[in-house]
């Protein structure tokens, strides 16, 4: 698919969810072996289009989402390149034993696609919003995870996939009108972290919609004289654990996602870090392993301390601090 500045504002305006489908559509032209299963989340993952050009390509298993992984892995067996989607807490809270066994365990190669992790359904309460899946799939081993920092990430990342030997998660954050991180194309390697900022004082490894927030953080502590590096970690196993190692030359390290501080990047970080003699204090951003009353988008972002300006205030409390 083309990375112009027209497709990437348009991908921005849909959404990185919607982008999933528009991103299926193109890879059907091109790969033939090439099997969509979805649990009645057509609309939602922008697979309209797709579901009516290729119908041969296409399964909707109704709300079945543990027999959609088994059925990811059977066709996986017979060599079809398969993408699952649906929303992410039933993509993988609800389907675990059969990740476990059907990708994990069997090595099966399939896509899962979790749109709307994270906050953004925080209307609908906690049943939809999906704070727990880093920290549960990273524990299965042979599983590879995903989190895109927008939609052109997601664009390069879903299509990295399909040429990848491992089962893997692409973990899908964020609403329509997201913010671009990136406004033009890019070298995208899995595995391999990309440091969109330097700087000496600090260093702030991000994922996902946290990303853009670190990175508009990031400018309020430079007018505090404070200089950030920025780390982008959108392939949270295998995490780059050369860039974490680098950030023990910070004074601080700083970690921020929209997932619970407990299993996600920043225990993924800290594993690393704590291997080396006098490494920096650590101070994790995210959920502080708590469920809340539900909300929108914006207001559960300012509850848990996840705007530019908390992420801000919270970094200086601790650089600051008097022993």
């Amino acid at each position: 698919m083309e990375k112009n500045e027209r497709n990437i504002k348009m991908w921005s305006t849909i959404g990185p969810r919607a982008t999933v489908g528009i991103v299926a559509y193109e890879l059907a032209k091109k790969i033939e072996n090439l099997m969509v299963l979805t649990c009645d989340v057509s609309t939602s993952a922008g697979l309209d289009r797709y579901r009516k050009s290729y119908p041969d390509k296409y399964l909707d298993l109704g709300i079945a989402e543990q027999n959609m992984i088994g059925v990811a892995a059977g066709l996986a067996s017979e060599n079809y390149n398969v993408i699952t989607t649906t929303f992410a807490p039933f993509q993988t809270m609800r389907c675990c034993e059969q990740i476990k066994v059907n990708l994990g365990y069997m090595k099966q190669k399939v896509t899962m696609v979790g749109i709307a992790s994270g906050l953004v359904l925080g209307t609908l309460g906690y049943t939809h919003c999906c704070i727990e899946d880093i920290g549960v799939l990273r524990s299965i081993p042979n599983l590879t995870i995903i989190s895109p920092a927008d939609s052109l990430e997601t664009v390069k990342a879903l299509e990295e996939l399909m040429n990848y030997d491992h089962p893997a998660y692409l973990r899908i954050t964020g609403s329509s009108n997201n913010p671009i991180v990136y406004k033009k194309d890019y070298d995208f390697k899995i595995g391999k972290s990309i440091s969109i900022k330097e700087g000496k004082d600090i260093t702030i490894f991000c994922t996902g919609s946290m990303v853009y927030q670190t990175l508009e953080a990031s400018k309020l502590l430079e007018k505090e004289s404070i200089s950030v590096k920025v780390v982008n970690i959108h392939t949270i196993k295998p995490i780059d654990k050369e860039a974490i190692l680098d950030s023990c030359k910070s004074k601080l390290v700083v970690t921020v996602e929209e997932h619970n501080i407990i299993g996600g990047l920043g225990s993924a970080v800290s594993e690393i870090i704590s291997t080396v003699k006098n490494s920096p204090k650590q101070l994790f951003l995210g959920l502080k392993d708590t469920y809340s009353k539900g909300g929108n988008y914006n207001y559960l972002k300012v509850k848990f301390r996840l705007t530019p300006e908390m992420i801000c205030e919270d970094i200086k409390k601790i650089l600051f601090k008097k022993n």
